[in-house]
C-alpha cells in the first residue's frame, strides 16, 4: 500500500527521501511526492508514475533542506493524479503524508469548508492538513494540534507532519497502519517499513496504536494515546541489507523463489531437535493454551488464506482438531459463532494486513487465545497476539508472495505437531513428520533445477487469456495459490477448482484455448485425479501436469513435468514451487512488471 518516509537531519534529506521511496516501490503505488523545509519555507514536488519521475523533477527544479517527508500513493480516494498525490498541504503552513483511510473525512471536510478552507484534491488526507492548521491557528503547538486532530479521526492512519513555523521537528502518529522510527546519530527518521531506511540506520523503534512522536536531530519523544510520555524499545534490524537487493537475479520474485531452500531451513532452525518439535518456540505459555484448545479458527487474506486452507487438512488429519478457515475481510462483517476452547490463528506476511488485524481485534475477547504466524517481529499482529511464531523468511520485496507462503506452511506444520501431541499424535508419527520437514531444503533445490524445463513450458501460455488450475486434497489450495500467482503477475485470468468439481461446471470452459494446469503427486488421490484429467482430454483440453515420478508421461494434449517422489505431508510445500516458476516465466514472456504488478500492493493496510 502507500509508503511514508521522513527525515530530520544535519544533512540534506532529499537523497534519503528518494532512496527510501525507491525501497518502498514494492508496496504498490501510482504517484510519489515529497515536501522539504529549507529553513524559510516548505517546498513540494509531486509526480504521477514511478519514483524516478519524482527524482527527475528534483534534478530539474530541486528542493532542499534538512527536514522533509515523502510518500508513494496507492489511490483510494480520488484518481491517480498529481493534485491527489501526497504530501498534502494547508496553504504553506502544514504538510502531511498519510497511509490508511480516514473513514469520516467527508464530515470533517464539510466542517473545514465551512471555516473557509480551500481543498485542492479529492483525497481523505487533505482534511488532516487543514484540521491541524486550524488547531495551530487557535494557538496550539504542532504537537498539541496533532494530538487533538487524531482523536477526531475514524479509520486507520500513519501520519508524518511538518510545519512552516518549526523547521527542526518532525511529528508522526499511528493507528492501525504500520510505521517505524529509524534511530540515527544526529538524525532520525520515519518510514512505513524498515527496508526504506536500511541505508541510513539499522536501529528501529516501533510505535503502538495511538502513539504520537516528535523527532529532532538529537532526540525522540513518544506519547501514548492517553498523552503520557512513554519509552519504546529500540531494536536492530535482523537481516542483512543484501536482503533488499536483487543481486544476480532479474527480478526480486525470482530471487525469492530461489531463496526458499534456505528460508525453509531458517523456519526449522532452533524449533526441531532430533526427531521432535521444541514446543517452547511458541512461547512459555503456549503449552497451557494448547492443552485447552478444542478448535482452531484461521483468519487470513490472499496468499495467507491459502496457507490456512492447507493447514486445515493437516490440523484435522494429523492433530484431530476441528478447523475453520475464513477470509478475514468477510469474517469480520458477519455474525459468527465461536465454540469454546477456540484458538484463533492469524496469518500475515507483514503483520499489518488491515482486515486480519481488525478481525483479530473484533474476536480476541471471544477466543481462548490468539496465535499469529508472521514474518515481521515488531508488527501489530505480533504485538497484539498472545502467541507468535516468526517465519524468518527475510524481507520479501516482490508483491506476489513466494517464500513467505512456503515459510508460513512450514510454521503451520509445526503448529499442527504441537496441537497433535494433545490429540493422539504418537512420538513415532511426530518423528516421521519431522524427518519429512528436514528433507525440504534438498527437495526444494531439486525442484528449482527444473527451472529451464518449466520456462520452456511457459511459452505455451504467452498468448492465452484464461487458465484453469486443478488439485485434490491438500493440493487444491496449492492449485488456488498457483492460479493467484498467474493472475497477479501475468494478468491472465486464472481460476482453481478441486479436480472433482470439473463436471459441476468448469468443464464447460474447456477447449484447446484453455490450458489446464494440474498438480498430481503420487498419493492415494492419484487414480481419481487421472480420471478427472481424462475428462479434460476428452473435451479437447490441453493439460500441463506437474506429476510425481513414474505416474504420468507426456503425450498429445498432455505435457508432463515429473517431480521427484515427495513424502505426503510436505507435498503442498514442494508442489507450489513449480507453479511459482511457471507464473514467473509467463509474466516475463508477456512483459509485465513482475515485482510490482498493476493495481496491487504488498502490504494491504486498508480494508
Amino acid at each position: 500500500m502507500c509508503g511514508i518516509v521522513g527525515a530530520v537531519s544535519e544533512r540534506q534529506v532529499s537523497g534519503i527521501l528518494l532512496e527510501g521511496l525507491r525501497r518502498l516501490e514494492y508496496r504498490g503505488y501510482d504517484s510519489a511526492g515529497m515536501a522539504i523545509h529549507d529553513g524559510q519555507g516548505i517546498g513540494r514536488l509531486r509526480r504521477i508514475g514511478k519514483v524516478q519521475a519524482l527524482a527527475d523533477a528534483q534534478d530539474e527544479t530541486p528542493i532542499s533542506g534538512t527536514l522533509g517527508i515523502a510518500h508513494t500513493r496507492w489511490a483510494t480516494h480520488g484518481i491517480p493524479a498529481e493534485h491527489n498525490a501526497h504530501p498534502h498541504m494547508s496553504g504553506d503552513q502544514v504538510a502531511v503524508v498519510h497511509n490508511g483511510i480516514i473513514e469520516n473525512f467527508e464530515a470533517l471536510k464539510s466542517e473545514m469548508l465551512a471555516k473557509g478552507a480551500t481543498f485542492t484534491s479529492e483525497t481523505d488526507t487533505e482534511v488532516v492538513a487543514h484540521l491541524i492548521a486550524d488547531q495551530i491557528d487557535c494557538g496550539k503547538t504542532l504537537g498539541e494540534a496533532l494530538s487533538a486532530v487524531i482523536k477526531r479521526l475514524e479509520g486507520a492512519f500513519a501520519l508524518g507532519v511538518i510545519e512552516l513555523a518549526n523547521p527542526t521537528h518532525l511529528f508522526t502518529a499511528r493507528k492501525g497502519s504500520p510505521l517505524v522510527i529509524g534511530v540515527g546519530i544526529g538524525e532520525n527518521f520515519i518510514a512505513s517499513d524498515q527496508l526504506a531506511l536500511l541505508p541510513v540506520t539499522d536501529r528501529f523503534m516501533f510505535l503502538e496504536d495511538g502513539d504520537i512522536a516528535c523527532l529532532t536531530r538529537e532526540a525522540i519523544q513518544v506519547w501514548n494515546a492517553d498523552g503520557a510520555e512513554v519509552q519504546r524499545q529500540v531494536s536492530r534490524f535482523e537481516h542483512s541489507t543484501s536482503a533488499a537487493e536483487k543481486g544476480e537475479y532479474k527480478h526480486f520474485m525470482l530471487k525469492e523463489i530461489f531463496e526458499q531452500p534456505e528460508v525453509m531451513a531458517n523456519v526449522l532452525e532452533g524449533r526441531i531437535t532430533g526427531d521432535k518439535l521444541l514446543e517452547q518456540c511458541f512461547g512459555t505459555e503456549a503449552g497451557k493454551l494448547f492443552d485447552q484448545t478444542k478448535n482452531v479458527l484461521i483468519l487470513a487474506c490472499g496468499t495467507s488464506y491459502h496457507s490456512g486452507m492447507v493447514a486445515r487438512y493437516w490440523l484435522e488429519e494429523i492433530a484431530g482438531v476441528p478447523c475453520t478457515v475464513e477470509v478475514a475481510s468477510e469474517f469480520r462483517y458477519r455474525k459468527s459463532v465461536i465454540p469454546a476452547g477456540t484458538l484463533l490463528l492469524t496469518i500475515s506476511q507483514s503483520g499489518e494486513t488491515a482486515d486480519t488485524l481488525a478481525a483479530l481485534r473484533d474476536v480476541q475477547d471471544k477466543v481462548l487465545a490468539s496465535l499469529t504466524i508472521c514474518n515481521v517481529p515488531g508488527s501489530s499482529l505480533v504485538r497484539e497476539s498472545e502467541l507468535s511464531l516468526m517465519t524468518h523468511a527475510g524481507p520479501e520485496i516482490g508483491v506476489a508472495s513466494t517464500k513467505a507462503f512456503t515459510s508460513q506452511l512450514v510454521a503451520l506444520m509445526l503448529t499442527t505437531i504441537a496441537l497433535g501431541r494433545r490429540n493422539g499424535l504418537t512420538a513415532e508419527a511426530e518423528a516421521e513428520i519431522v524427518a519429512q520437514l528436514r528433507t525440504l531444503p534438498t527437495l526444494t533445490r531439486e525442484i528449482l533445477d527444473l527451472d529451464l524445463e518449466i520456462r520452456a513450458m511457459s511459452a505455451d501460455f504467452a498468448e492465452k487469456n484464461h487458465a484453469l488450475f486443478l488439485g485434490r486434497g491438500a493440493l487444491y489450495p496449492i492449485a488456488m495459490e498457483g492460479a493467484l500467482k498467474l493472475k497477479e503477475i501475468s494478468y491472465i485470468h486464472a481460476e482453481a477448482y478441486p479436480a472433482g468439481e470439473l463436471k459441476h461446471g468448469p468443464l464447460a470452459l474447456v477447449d484447446k484455448e484453455m490450458p489446464v494446469v494440474t498438480v498430481a503427486p503420487r498419493n492415494d488421490m492419484l487414480d481419481k485425479l487421472k480420471a478427472n484429467l481424462q475428462e479434460v482430454r476428452a473435451r479437447g483440453g490441453v493439460l500441463y501436469v506437474f506429476a510425481g515420478e513414474e505416474t504420468l508421461d507426456s503425450q498429445e494434449g498432455m505435457h508432463v513435468i515429473q517431480l521427484p517422489q515427495v513424502p505426503k505431508w510436505i507435498e503442498p510445500l514442494i508442489y507450489t514451487i513449480p507453479l511459482q516458476l511457471l507464473s514467473y516465466h509467463v509474466a516475463v514472456l508477456k512483459g509485465t512488471d513482475v515485482d510490482q504488478p498493476r493495481n496491487l500492493a504488498k502490504s494491504v493496510t486498508v480494508e
